[in-house]
């Protein structure tokens, strides 16, 4: 999200994943009340924009729009449609990024692509990082 503005796909694929992990009431905590933010403004066209993604033929989760990957990463396959959507809209947006401490790794790369990662809480996502590789 940029200026209350997020940037989903046309498909419907990133909402779906968030409905499964979250609760569209609001409540209890900030993912929750995000999804109902997101709900909420899906159809306006002013808060939300949908982009068009392309699934490759036979693979669901794999996308035309999708960059190949930098030396020494592997895109996670829930992944794979977060980053089409930054590599397919003009703009690039960015990508936003909670607690999944492999996309720290990964921010310099994606940069060099055109593709940035906000860390809504980058103190706490480094550490997780460095923990878990021990760097």
């Amino acid at each position: 999200m940029v200026s209350g503005h997020v940037f989903v796909d046309c498909g419907g694929k990133i909402v779906d994943e968030y409905r499964g992990s979250l609760r569209a009431k609001g409540e209890p905590g900030p993912g929750d009340e995000f999804l109902k933010w997101i709900l909420t403004h899906e159809w306006g066209g002013t808060r939300v924009t949908r982009v068009h993604i392309t699934a490759r033929a036979g693979d669901a989760e794999d996308f035309v729009e999708l960059a190949p990957p930098p030396a020494g990463i592997r895109y996670d396959r829930p992944d794979r449609k977060f980053l089409a959507v930054a590599f397919a809209h003009a703009d690039h947006p960015p990508i936003l990024q909670s607690l999944d401490s492999k996309w720290w790794g990964w921010r310099e790369a994606l940069a060099a692509q055109g593709v940035s990662i906000h860390f809504l809480c980058p103190e706490e996502i480094a550490a997780r990082y460095q923990a878990r590789m021990g760097r």
